[in-house]
């Protein structure tokens, strides 16, 4: 079979699964080795990111999902007229940070480094899907751990949770710092 057909049945596969799909399942359907469809994936996202498409191939964490290019927003909100967007509030984000370092991770342990209920927040980004439950700590209570979702990749633009920023020790102990001092104004009101 020429290259062609290859790309058109990935295509394909894409388009149909609407969802990431792993490089390994591509592979296997198209009947080719994973280091040929992996070039094969590259290439394409390549071509249609030169040839100014409204779609693009995104690779999450070993899986391949078509998507709409972010540039297509604006035509999408004029046809939809409700677009989907999330606000992620500072308590949002403060423990969907935490998660995302510190997964896998339970309430608990988000709550202690919060120093507040997490509650809401977490059911917050389980709704929104950019957080999930990973299944229970081999502990008394068997605690529900988190982590986070391809929708979260996708979300931030980021391949795997590797590539998110890491923070020097300085930027750590200025924030511990700043949470100290908070923590001594709320106890001095």
């Amino acid at each position: 079979m020429e290259k062609k057909n290859y790309k058109a049945m990935i295509e394909a596969i894409l388009f149909t699964m609407g969802e990431s799909v792993e490089l390994e399942k591509i592979a296997e359907a198209i009947e080719l080795d994973k280091k040929k469809t992996k070039a094969l994936l590259k290439e394409m996202a390549e071509e249609w990111q030169e040839a100014d498409r409204g779609i693009s191939i995104m690779e999450l964490d070993g899986a391949y999902q078509m998507c709409t290019c972010p540039e297509m927003y604006e035509c999408l909100i004029r046809i939809a007229k409700q677009p989907k967007r999330r606000v992620l509030t500072d308590v949002l984000l403060e423990t969907l940070s935490i998660i995302a370092y510190k997964q896998p991770v339970t309430k608990m342990e988000i709550e202690k480094i919060r120093g507040v209920s997490s509650d809401h927040a977490v059911n917050k980004l389980v709704e929104y899907h950019l957080v999930c439950e990973l299944g229970r700590l081999d502990a008394p209570g068997r605690p529900l751990l988190f982590g986070t979702t391809e929708e979260f990749l996708r979300s931030f633009g980021v391949h795997s949770i590797e590539e998110l920023p890491v923070l020097s020790p300085v930027q750590v102990e200025e924030f511990k710092q700043e949470a100290e001092e908070e923590m001594q104004v709320k106890l001095d009101i």
